[in-house]
């Protein structure tokens, strides 16, 4: 992945952490976290993955982002100055789920032995 890729992932999940933390109302008690953003090559989507606690509230976090992607689409538009801003799609992320299933699994190992 070219240098200029890794730098545009940072800087989307920088400016849509505080688009998201000042513009989105969520429900009480919930935490939403932008945990990765890869954008294609050719600068077209840019995937945010988006974990959340407590995780059954997943899909309601999701569903609150994409009812208002255009305006998150707008903000981030004005606020990045770049020629051409990729188009952002929300997504669960699961490997942070994945990876805490092995730890788990791997320390009641540690513990049986």
């Amino acid at each position: 992945m070219s240098r200029r890729i890794l730098r545009l992932n940072e800087l989307i999940q920088k400016e849509l952490g505080q688009i998201i933390l000042h513009e989105i109302e969520f429900p009480v008690n919930i935490l939403v976290t932008l945990t990765r953003v890869d954008v294609s090559s050719d600068l077209g989507e840019a995937k945010i993955y988006i974990s959340c606690l407590p995780d059954s509230w997943i899909n309601k976090a999701i569903k609150i982002l994409k009812t208002n992607i255009y305006d998150i689409q707008q903000q981030l538009n004005h606020n990045l100055n770049i020629r051409k801003v990729p188009r952002i799609i929300f997504i669960e992320e699961k490997q942070t789920k994945e990876a805490g299933r092995v730890e788990e699994l791997l320390e009641k190992i540690k513990r049986k032995y």
